[in-house]
């Protein structure tokens, strides 16, 4: 019973490098829609990459221990990479989160701990309009803070898709998102309500130390809140 017991503690978390992201679903309501139609762009100017942070077993990412300096080891995710998404409606808005997993957080150009996300939020009028339109945007630029475009003047090339740099910078300390003209990368994309019960219950349940996962029950209304740009 010990070693049973033992064998499910330690089968939460893989290799960081080892995790596998989970296929974009097609879309089935007009909420999914809309968070595909405004997806942005990802490029990444240093640091590491983006990773998946669970697979569809609810299995997470170990992350990347602080001594492996700089953007060692993290500058290729060798299965492909993930992007997060939840929406609702938020004080006559409707918030599109996009969030993004990395396997060690940063001060300056130091890495300093495991586990790390990035954050931007899209504001758009309604999901429900044949042509949804963005009246704002905004990006983390730290785990708690964002800087807001109201309305989203930067970054926003074709109307529908804004283009992001996740940017270390030795006078910024944290690492950020910034708009940028640099197209960038998509990801496989899922919503909150698309992963498994085995996934999200893993995003609900699993310290990632100082890094909240953004989706989460625990953090999203208060993302929302800090990134409310109106």
């Amino acid at each position: 019973m010990l070693s049973m017991v033992f064998t499910l503690a330690i089968a939460g978390s893989v290799d960081f490098n080892k995790v596998v992201p989970i296929a974009q679903p097609s879309p089935s309501t007009s909420a999914q829609k809309a968070a595909i139609k405004f997806k942005p762009r990802l490029s990444i100017t240093n640091g590491c990459v983006s990773f998946p942070a669970v697979n569809s077993a609810g299995e997470t990412s170990s992350g990347l221990q602080e001594g492996y300096r700089g953007s060692s080891r993290c500058t290729n995710a060798p299965l492909g990479s993930q992007v997060y998404g939840r929406t609702t409606w938020y004080n006559g808005k409707f918030a599109i989160l996009y969030t993004w997993y990395f396997p060690k957080g940063f001060w300056n150009e130091y890495a300093t701990r495991r586990h790390d996300w990035a954050s931007a939020v899209v504001w758009i009028d309604n999901p429900e309009l044949a042509s949804p339109s963005i009246l704002g945007l905004s990006v983390s630029t730290a785990d708690w803070k964002f800087k807001a475009y109201a309305p989203a003047s930067s970054g926003i090339t074709d109307g529908t898709t804004p283009r992001l740099a996740h940017v270390l910078n030795v006078e910024k300390g944290y690492p950020y998102l910034t708009t940028t003209d640099t197209v960038g990368d998509f990801q496989e994309f899922i919503m909150w309500d698309q992963l498994t019960t085995a996934a999200r219950t893993a995003l609900k349940t699993t310290d990632f130390g100082v890094a909240k996962v953004p989706v989460s029950d625990a953090a999203f209304d208060t993302k929302l809140k800090k990134a409310w740009p109106f």
